[in-house]
């Protein structure tokens, strides 16, 4: 009893101090700006911030940029961290997603996703602004990534002690395929006697593709699932699409996609009043490897909350135990990435299905709880 009441006085001791350091961090970005006003919005105001607050020019341009942008074009999203429900990091996802629209389109966004940010983490919050950015201005959403295209590169970054970082810059696509390849060549080399971690294996198989060396399994093909409504894939309108693992893709990166020669399309049937998938296509599959895709459709990423790690990765799990009589059917699947299912059966983690909604609820040792929502696939209509 002792030991519980701790945890729970802990929990709200650090939900306390969040609330606070997000208030905190809102009066900075205030005062920030109100400098920056003050100086006429001088190019050295960041070294006059720098000294201020103990830390290098870059961070402090950084922090003046974030500052202007959360007071002068996201009023909603500043309020939000006011009040304590948004901090300055996931704050600045909105930011980073709004930089190059306009005032008005920004302010527009700030609005719409004020009230849908609380309880999500830094990606889900990013991911939400994206949609709606590129929802508003699809037009601008399609030139910046072809201008971000022509602009791929490779980096190589020396460190230290006889290791270097080498950094690609790659179309969405292109970069969740080759890693996937490059995963799943690493998952086939990991046997019992294999003595390398799985990051260790990805490392080295990266290195043997680039090099042209024999890896088990080369032929292997790597898949990634792109989520279109058929009105966007057929041109009618921009609304953007989402990659799993990644978030919202500009529809005409998606259309790209699909019509690649070497593209397979699954047809989808979702709930036209939620967004939520009902039936995938079914004519190549067994039924259990049809349920096993479905559940992998629907939820799309791990349902653990905020990860973001692709269905097409992790586990079905079952919920109810099937040794516990649970049945291999959606209502009891969950999708699961292998170390969030792991998690699943250490000691004071408690998972809970919501049959009636699909949302997962978990359970931390310390007794806070996370509930994560299946994401529709599309809008549901406006009534």
């Amino acid at each position: 009893m002792g030991d519980s009441f701790q945890y729970q006085r802990l929990r709200s001791q650090i939900e306390t101090l969040g609330r606070h350091r997000a208030r905190i961090d809102a009066l900075l970005h205030k005062a920030v700006d109100a400098l920056d006003d003050h100086r006429g919005h001088a190019p050295d105001v960041a070294v006059e911030v720098s000294l201020l607050l103990f830390m290098s020019e870059p961070q402090a341009r950084r922090l003046v940029d974030l500052s202007a942008t959360l007071v002068r074009r996201l009023p909603n999203t500043l309020a939000a961290m006011e009040e304590g429900r948004l901090d300055s990091y996931r704050a600045s996802k909105v930011a980073d997603v709004t930089v190059a629209l306009s005032n008005t389109q920004a302010r527009e966004v700030d609005q719409v996703i004020a009230p849908k940010v609380e309880g999500k983490g830094p990606q889900q919050v990013r991911r939400v602004a994206q949609y709606w950015a590129t929802k508003i201005d699809p037009e601008a959403a399609a030139r910046r990534a072809e201008h971000l295209r022509s602009e791929r590169k490779i980096q190589l970054l020396h460190g230290e002690d006889g290791m270097s970082t080498l950094c690609a810059d790659l179309p969405v696509a292109v970069a969740s395929a080759a890693y996937a390849r490059v995963d799943q060549l690493a998952r086939a080399l990991r046997t019992a006697d294999e003595p390398r971690n799985l990051d260790q294996l990805r490392a080295d198989v990266l290195a043997d593709l680039l090099l042209g060396r024999t890896t088990t399994h080369s032929g292997m093909k790597a898949d990634i699932h792109v989520y279109v409504d058929l009105t966007t894939l057929a041109g009618l309108n921009d609304d953007p699409a989402q990659l799993a693992g990644h978030g919202p893709v500009p529809a005409s990166v998606a259309r790209e996609i699909a019509h690649d020669a070497n593209s397979t399309w699954q047809r989808i049937v979702t709930d036209p009043l939620t967004g939520t998938p009902v039936d995938v296509g079914r004519q190549r599959y067994r039924p259990p490897a049809v349920t096993d895709e479905f559940v992998r459709v629907r939820d799309r990423e791990c349902r653990f909350p905020h990860c973001h790690r692709p269905a097409h990765f992790g586990d079905n799990d079952h919920h109810q135990a099937w040794q516990h009589e649970g049945s291999t059917n959606p209502s009891n699947l969950v999708n699961y990435c292998r170390r969030h299912h792991r998690l699943k059966n250490r000691p004071g983690w408690v998972y809970h299905l919501h049959p009636d909604t699909g949302a997962v609820t978990v359970t931390t040792p310390s007794g806070a709880t996370y509930t994560s929502h299946p994401e529709p696939l599309h809008d549901p209509p406006p009534f």
